[in-house]
């Protein structure tokens, strides 16, 4: 096993909640909402490989939007795609969710809106998306650059950076700080199971909950 597949192994143990938390506490951006999954209730983290839309004006040139990046991507990537929060036009579809599928890509990120979701439900392939709508991307949208640092609702992902998405949401983890805010998502994620363990043996919350304790600290009773 790779350093990189051991590093995503532990992360996808963990879920985006208790990762926004980590993020939070050290400054970092948090987690964010909006990018919901399109089927089923999936949990994907990978690798970051970035791609970045923009409305096509003029002549259309080189090849369709993201086959390049889906061409190069492998089993560790998970793609973001940035198109400004735009619902109103498909910024993925079926054919590169096949593409993506074949190529082992543990799944799409993407800031607007994607189609063709039946498809992707029937390869399991995970889709994160704010909206569905029917409208082809095909002279609408251009790409503008791939493996290059992109927003996504605000925050910024590089090339390589790690991205956990689930049903709660989207986290994104700078590669250089991963293994840092891993291990503080890791001891956030033991005192909450010991408090969670507590509360069902009947402790009461606001014992079980102290503020302290939450936060990593010690504290008396």
């Amino acid at each position: 096993m790779t350093a990189g597949h051991s590093l995503l192994a532990r992360f996808a143990a963990l879920d985006s909640a208790t990762v926004s938390d980590a993020l939070d506490a050290r400054g970092l951006p948090p987690g964010q909402g909006g990018l919901r999954p399109m089927w089923g209730t999936p949990k994907v983290t990978g690798f970051a490989r970035t791609i970045a839309l923009e409305p096509l004006t003029g002549e259309h040139g080189g090849s369709h939007i993201l086959t390049d990046a889906i061409a190069e991507a492998g089993p560790e990537d998970l793609l973001v795609v940035a198109n400004g929060g735009r619902t109103d036009v498909s910024s993925w579809g079926g054919i590169v969710s096949v593409g993506a599928s074949v190529r082992g890509v543990r799944g799409v990120v993407t800031d607007g809106a994607c189609r063709d979701v039946e498809q992707a439900r029937e390869l399991g392939f995970p889709v994160f998306a704010r909206a569905r709508v029917p409208v082809t991307a095909r002279g609408r949208l251009r790409q503008r650059s791939s493996g290059e640092p992109v927003s996504l609702g605000g925050v910024t992902v590089g090339p390589g950076d790690v991205v956990l998405a689930d049903e709660g949401g989207v986290v994104v983890v700078p590669r250089e700080r991963a293994a840092e805010v891993l291990e503080a998502a890791e001891r956030l994620a033991e005192r909450e199971a010991a408090i969670e363990a507590e509360v069902r043996a009947g402790v009461p919350l606001p014992d079980a909950m102290r503020d302290a304790r939450l936060a990593g600290t010690e504290a008396t009773r």
